[in-house]
């Protein structure tokens, strides 16, 4: 079950931090100073969700308080996919510290949240929400940097073995062992990819990557509103660059990468762009 605490003071901004045990065991010195910049500085629950089912439920009862993780990008996106999947996604601005290893936080550094605990604790209190573009796809699944398709399917990824609790750890070891286990025989995967309807790449030529990114405005700005990704196809003598509102994939089976996490294989894909999707609490200018 979850874990629900209250500090005594008040805040203007009631909080709900969702607090990833994994992050506690790869840092947890700053977890606990984040956690206390938090609480020292608004009304604040903290929770530990276990399981899909509890963190929506967590989600659903949160009431005013705005979301905020400790750890990873993956925390991150497993947050964001539940709250997109309760259609609650634009509601609030959500806060992140984060707490992992480097090659785990890249995302969030990207976005321009501040690396060092303290700061970005200090953020989430008294900074601005942007809105942000996000990549969703017609599965249901979001992503926030990007994805890729490569030969051989997703890519081998080193799991965290000590502490399996927490949920994101726990899909994300599901994930990787039905990528590993379905992984598509060939090297270079024969799939046909369309960019609003443009054609780039087709069955009859095998791809090497396929890559799909978000881009990152400067600072941390907020979007643009323009709702546009890059779109890399690399194939064997040939590049194709491209921007497009939505990408759809059509293969025999693919897996694919969304943030560095494992999907599928799947026989077809649509990625489409929401321009300013949700908010996140960054610094203020």
């Amino acid at each position: 079950m979850s874990s629900l605490s209250t500090p005594a003071n008040g805040g203007p901004e009631p909080l709900l931090l969702l607090l990833d045990p994994v992050a506690r065991q790869t840092d947890g010195e700053s977890v606990r100073i984040a956690k206390d910049v938090l609480c020292g500085g608004a009304d604040v629950k903290v929770a530990y969700p276990e399981s899909p089912s509890e963190l929506d439920r967590v989600l659903s009862h949160r009431g005013r308080r705005r979301p905020v993780v400790i750890g990873s990008d993956l925390a991150l996106q497993r947050v964001l996919q539940a709250l997109h999947r309760q259609r609650e996604l634009g509601s609030d601005a959500v806060g992140v510290v984060p707490v992992g290893r480097a090659e785990e936080l890249a995302t969030a550094r990207a976005l321009g949240v501040p690396g060092e605990p303290v700061r970005a604790a200090r953020a989430v209190l008294s900074g601005a929400p942007r809105k942000l573009d996000l990549l969703v796809d017609d599965g249901g699944g979001v992503a926030l940097g990007g994805v890729r398709i490569t030969g051989g399917g997703a890519r081998r990824s080193v799991g965290r073995t000590g502490g399996w609790r927490s949920l994101w750890a726990k899909l994300a070891a599901a994930e990787q062992a039905n990528a590993l286990t379905s992984e598509v025989a060939e090297h270079s995967p024969r799939v046909r990819v369309e960019a609003d309807g443009r054609l780039l790449a087709d069955v009859h030529r095998p791809v090497r990557l396929v890559q799909l990114t978000l881009p990152v405005a400067p600072a941390g700005a907020a979007s643009d509103g323009s709702g546009v990704l890059e779109v890399v196809v690399r194939a064997p003598g040939a590049l194709v660059r491209a921007r497009a509102a939505s990408v759809s994939v059509v293969g025999r089976g693919f897996g694919y990468e969304a943030d560095g996490r494992p999907v599928g294989p799947v026989r077809a894909r649509t990625w489409t762009v929401h321009p300013g999707a949700w908010e996140l609490l960054l610094p203020a200018a």
